[in-house]
């Protein structure tokens, strides 16, 4: 079980049935019910892709300032160099500016950090190489908001700025030629939420003008959209739209070096969604940069050599494939470091370590805050200082986090959900102190619990066919806002369970009534999932169509899998039993003697009792801890009786127990004493009822 809690959304009654009467398919009617989209005039809204772009890219500050210094720089043939960040949103924002000016006649380099040797952002060190190189205009995309200092030290080399970004601004801005932003304080720009690489799409069609802007949206949407999945960005507004187009255009683009990978990653001749550009195309385009060879990736995008292409293509898998098995092995350390942090240290995960890949940390931490539920912070450490990259878990702003601790850092840049962050490591364990407090406080003060948000519990598992799970592809694009629609199916036998792919996944097949389902679930293995073969389990999953040698299947993509919460009817009347017993209620003798345990199950029941909950408080879910009971106490109608014997416990001073539908809370109260079981009023009735000896003891 990946997740404490699994929170089902509430589904608003009729909901679905609405939507399906107006002809929307149900499982899309169920996903749309649960996400507040109850009409079908809300509905179409929502499922509505806009084809062009609705606000016009003037209304962004200084895009005016931005498009009157590069036309000028284009005009008297200056030497621009478009300076981009190293991650799949930087690069992609990089390739349409420079695909652009170049298409233009301008003379146009460009340049992406490494992240290890140059850090993020702008840097006197490569501002000088480009000063050196003849450049007179320095156009940033995916950074540069925050690059006061450097911006100054262009200025004093004769060489002018021009800021686009997409991060949060910090008070003071760069004295640049124009600062485009929609971040900015005073930029009126209706949508905020574009990437590095939207703000340059916008640019590009600022400088296009408006009778271009059509041909230029479709020239570079589908690089915008990659860059847009890549960067987590609010799926709605223009993003949509940009997304959407890019999808749609992926198949047509000009862009041979895109194609080459589409090859080398087996998506050719392939539908791409969103969920392939995030887990496919990204990571394979990140990697380049996570690894020092960010350029490899842009000379990929721009190549338009086809040979030279597929030899990037490869060389850009085999760096995805070297940067996965570092990933692993960070991952691996940092959950050994994390089970030795006390209580008071995991609101908030703050890592360091001078043995790790500065350019994989970041992936890892994204990894730890899904696991955990809370913000995570890692940082490489090279000398006496560390360079940091921390991800956001459940709203929290990992900007706002780090403004507070700003006394503690060298710098910082960066958004609510990703950022990244310069520090001594003298001053790690002060600020590992001070986000937990503020973690701490951003709870409440509550301990993090990890969450899993469903969309629709499957209550009618037969309904899910083909056609149904094919239509789920309307609710595309995904992405943060609209996330790809988690469903769970409760209840269900768990008829076989196979590890696959070298023993790191696990291949299983669930049964619920007359349907039948197989899934994958990626990274889990059958000796650890936490549910046998054969036993009753609740599963969550991605719905997707598999498709091999030519046929095509419902598959289950999972997410978690835990033992049931939900009763089975024979278990269901267990449970009625035991309340009609303790609430006095008339019981027939055949009932009595399937609830009356043995002495042995007691003493059994008893000892797993001291064996799991010990001196501590243990909380767990209520249906698998008595499943587990009964089966340590094995015999007649075990699960019965193991309800039955926590009552007995409790009601003679063994044992305190709470409950609410889903968890209990359980703690020992004997403290060694010798009790009398067979004098339990419960066991007195059901021993009266039979008409036989009492039993049971202790």
């Amino acid at each position: 079980m990946k997740f404490q809690k699994w929170n089902v959304a509430t589904v608003p009654e009729g909901a679905v049935e609405r939507l399906s009467d107006a002809g929307y398919p149900w499982l899309v009617s169920a996903v749309l019910a649960s996400r507040g989209v109850t009409t079908a005039e809300a509905a179409a809204a929502f499922l509505e892709r806009d084809r062009s772009l609705t606000h016009s890219p003037f209304l962004m500050k200084d895009m005016d300032r931005a498009v009157e210094r590069i036309n000028l720089a284009v005009a008297k043939g200056e030497r621009i160099a478009v300076f981009g960040d190293y991650d799949v949103d930087g690069i992609t924002a990089t390739c349409i500016l420079v695909d652009y000016l170049t298409s233009h006649g301008a003379d146009c380099l460009h340049y992406i950090p490494r992240r290890i040797e140059d850090g993020y952002g702008l840097g006197n060190d490569a501002i000088l190489s480009l000063h050196e190189q003849g450049v007179k205009l320095l156009i940033t995309v995916d950074c540069g908001i925050t690059g006061v200092e450097e911006v100054a030290y262009a200025r004093t080399l004769g060489m002018d700025v021009v800021i686009t970004d997409h991060h949060e601004c910090k008070e003071e801005l760069p004295d640049a030629v124009a600062v485009v932003d929609p971040h900015r304080s005073d930029c009126s720009y209706p949508f905020k939420h574009l990437a590095g690489c939207g703000v340059a799409l916008k640019l590009v069609l600022a400088l296009g003008g408006t009778d271009r802007e059509e041909a230029l949206f479709a020239r570079y949407c589908t690089l915008a959209a990659i860059g847009t999945v890549a960067d987590v960005m609010l799926m709605a507004d223009e993003n949509r739209t940009i997304v959407s187009r890019g999808l749609e255009s992926i198949d047509h683009s000009d862009f041979i070096g895109l194609h080459a990978l589409l090859r080398e990653a087996g998506l050719a001749d392939k539908a791409i969604t969103s969920v392939q550009i995030g887990f496919v195309l990204a990571p394979r385009i990140n990697a380049a940069g996570r690894m020092g060879a960010a350029d490899m990736a842009a000379d990929l995008l721009l190549c338009e050599d086809r040979t030279r292409a597929e030899t990037l293509a490869r060389q850009l898998c085999a760096l995805n494939r070297e940067r996965q098995n570092v990933e692993q092995d960070i991952y691996s350390q940092a959950l050994e470091m994390i089970e030795a942090l006390p209580a008071d240290q995991r609101s908030a995960l703050v890592l360091s370590s001078d043995e790790w890949h500065q350019g994989v940390v970041g992936i890892v931490a994204s990894r730890l805050s899904e696991k955990y539920s809370c913000p995570s912070f890692m940082i490489h450490l090279s000398g006496n200082v560390g360079k940091g990259s921390c991800r956001s878990w459940g709203g929290f702003n990992l900007f706002a986090a780090l403004e507070s601790c700003s006394d503690l850092l060298r710098g910082f840049g960066g958004h609510e959900l990703a950022a990244g962050f310069t520090i001594e490591e003298k001053n790690i364990p002060a600020f590992r102190a001070r986000v937990n407090q503020y973690a701490k406080a951003y709870r409440g003060g509550a301990a993090p619990v990890s969450s899993l948000e469903i969309d629709v519990a499957l209550t009618h598992p037969g309904r899910v066919t083909l056609d149904e799970v094919e239509a789920l592809s309307t609710l595309e694009p995904y992405g943060a806002g609209n996330s790809r629609p988690v469903f769970c199916l409760r209840g269900a036998t768990l008829e076989r369970a196979q590890n696959v792919g070298q023993n790191r996944h696990l291949k299983l097949r669930l049964s619920k009534g007359s349907s039948q389902f197989d899934g994958i679930f990626f990274s889990a293995v059958s000796q650890t999932c936490g549910v046998a073969q054969g036993s009753r389990v609740d599963a969550a999953f991605y719905l997707q169509v598999n498709e091999f040698r030519g046929s095509r299947s419902v598959q289950l993509q999972m997410v978690d899998i835990r033992p049931s919460l939900s009763c089975s009817a024979r278990e269901e009347e267990a449970l009625r039993l035991v309340e009609r017993c303790i609430t006095e209620q008339p019981l027939r003798s055949k009932e009595a003697t399937r609830l009356l345990p043995a002495r042995e199950q007691c003493v059994r029941a008893w000892r797993t009792l001291q064996h799991e909950v010990g001196t501590e408080t243990l909380q767990t879910y209520y249906l698998p801890f008595v499943r587990r009971l009964a089966g340590e106490m094995g015999g007649p109608e075990p699960f019965a009786r193991a309800v039955l014997c926590l009552e007995v416990f409790r009601e003679r001073g063994l044992l305190q127990f709470t409950r609410d539908d889903e968890e209990i809370r359980l703690q020992l109260t004997d403290g060694g004493k010798k009790v009398q079981l067979e004098e339990s009023l419960y066991f007195r009735r059901l021993n009266s009822i039979l008409e036989t000896p009492k039993r049971g003891g202790k």
